[in-house]
């Protein structure tokens, strides 16, 4: 009797994440997803049951991976004004890095789901709100320290800079330079 195949879920999963961040929900046929983890068409559909699960699993992982790594970023122990630059820096860097340039899975999914899939939506209505929230955090830091301007509340400031954040995250998919994203950063901290 064949013993059966063996596979791991979580390597599974970072496999397909990244099929779906690159071509979308529309664009990856489940075979893509059988390519990527591995694993055979029985493997798959007995451990995920669908390629809408897969997805909802990836988006998840995604949301829940993005939003520690930006939390964790901006507990850095410098100034808020460096924190914030640095992790802005950090996402213009990651959106030109590589040879395939994939945007933000989250923001990406938005564009493609967010008027037809309320579980999607949901997802990355999470990831939003938890960015929007630590920025919320770091500019009350900055505004005690006097680093950032107080005449305009906190939570106004964070939304102006989340907004930019996904101006950022769509213009890195077409940037031939970061020059303007670099531009839009530097405004932006001016701004706030």
């Amino acid at each position: 009797m064949a013993r059966p195949f063996e596979f791991d879920p979580d390597i599974a999963v970072d496999r397909a994440m990244e099929v779906f961040w690159q071509k979308g929900y529309a664009g990856t046929t489940p075979q893509d997803l059988l390519d990527a983890a591995g694993i055979g068409k029985g493997s798959f559909y007995n451990h995920f049951k669908s390629k809408r699960n897969m997805f909802e699993l990836c988006l998840q992982r995604y949301r829940n991976s993005q939003s520690d790594a930006l939390v964790e970023f901006l507990k850095q122990p410098v100034s808020a004004r460096l924190r914030l630059k640095g992790a802005l820096e950090q996402l213009i860097r990651f959106d030109l890095e590589g040879p395939i340039r994939k945007g933000c899975m989250a923001v990406n999914t938005a564009a493609e789901l967010a008027a037809s899939d309320e579980i999607a939506l949901g997802i990355v209505q999470g990831m939003f709100n938890r960015t929007e929230a630590a920025f919320v955090q770091l500019i009350e830091e900055g505004q005690s320290s006097g680093e950032f301007r107080v005449d305009i509340d906190a939570a106004s400031l964070a939304s102006l800079l989340f907004t930019t954040v996904l101006g950022l995250r769509i213009a890195g998919l077409v940037a031939d330079t970061p020059d303007r994203l670099r531009r839009a950063v530097d405004a932006a901290i001016r701004v706030i």
